[in-house]
């Protein structure tokens, strides 16, 4: 196999991009040269790496794939190169994906604790929903990932190519503002119906919800008034009175802790969350590889937040 850097360069632009002309300009060439340069790339792999059918265009699943090992063969030359021009990547921060909830309340006190046994860790944090965080570590474009481990997700990442940590356990709880009397204004017993604040359809801890009232009454008694997909969202309309939402744990201690939200119901009703750091063992990034081994080798206090 005959592979050119600037191939793996060119296609790691058009995967972002997802436009031959605007990756034709970026990497200053024309389009032609860059279209035939893909094609270069494509003959000395063997395979179709990108579906021209669509626009923008788009991968195939072989391309996917392929797409983690050009980047990861782009940045550890150009490491290689920074090392050899005297530039230390000692320092380099490691990009994180994390759930909305995760980043906001979890990410800084498990960020805390795991700087304890592992020193100063740059990192630089970005925000999404659990989809998108998969599929941003699917392509190879984040060192890191923090996210629910789901055991009845459909798309389960494979564990030998998506190795990853426990590093916490949690729940959901139903919380609502108090009444006078300090009793759930939205109570799950009862007849009455309930004014419900709802993840969104494709938010990871709305499946959850769902899960555990698939086959409940209760679900009948659910009038839904709101939905978003973060779970901070559904916390501020709960601390104005609007209604009653399954919110973790660790979103909303200090507001159990004061008063300001209750129980809605008891821990029946409370839904068990796993929390897991992915990586891709794909990738080789020196200061990924680092934390991998410092992490095998702590206690597991060091580990959970």
């Amino acid at each position: 196999m005959n592979l050119e850097t600037k191939w793996l360069e060119d296609f790691v632009a058009l995967a972002n991009t997802r436009s031959f002309s605007t990756s034709a300009r970026q990497r200053h060439v024309t389009q032609p040269a860059f279209s035939r340069r893909i094609r270069s790339l494509e003959q000395a792999v063997g395979t179709t790496l990108v579906d021209r059918s669509t626009t923008p265009v788009g991968l195939t699943p072989e391309g996917q794939l392929f797409l983690v090992t050009a980047r990861n063969l782009v940045e550890q030359l150009n490491e290689s190169l920074g090392h050899l021009r005297g530039l230390s990547i000692a320092n380099e921060a490691l990009d994180v994906v994390a759930a909305h909830s995760l980043a906001l309340d979890f990410y800084p006190r498990w960020i805390s604790q795991l700087q304890k046994g592992v020193g100063e860790l740059p990192t630089r944090l970005v925000a999404m929903n659990v989809g998108d965080a998969i599929h941003v570590l699917r392509e190879g474009n984040c060192d890191l990932m923090l996210g629910y481990h789901d055991p009845y997700a459909t798309m389960q990442l494979d564990a030998e190519i998506f190795p990853s940590f426990s590093i916490g356990k949690a729940k959901m709880i139903p919380v609502c503002i108090p009444d006078d009397r300090g009793r759930p204004l939205f109570p799950l017993v009862g007849s009455e119906p309930i004014s419900y604040l709802a993840y969104t359809q494709g938010a990871f801890l709305g499946r959850s919800v769902r899960m555990l009232l698939k086959n409940e009454p209760l679900r009948l008694r659910l009038k839904t008034i709101y939905e978003t997909a973060m779970a901070e969202g559904l916390k501020g309309m709960a601390l104005q009175g609007v209604g009653m939402a399954w919110i973790p744990d660790f979103c909303i201690r200090t507001e159990l802790n004061t008063g300001r939200l209750v129980r809605a119901g008891n821990e029946e009703w409370d839904i068990p969350l796993e929390v897991r750091l992915y990586r891709c063992s794909l990738v080789h990034k020196p200061g990924v590889e680092k934390l991998w081994r410092q992490m095998m080798t702590l206690p597991r206090d060091f580990l959970q937040a």
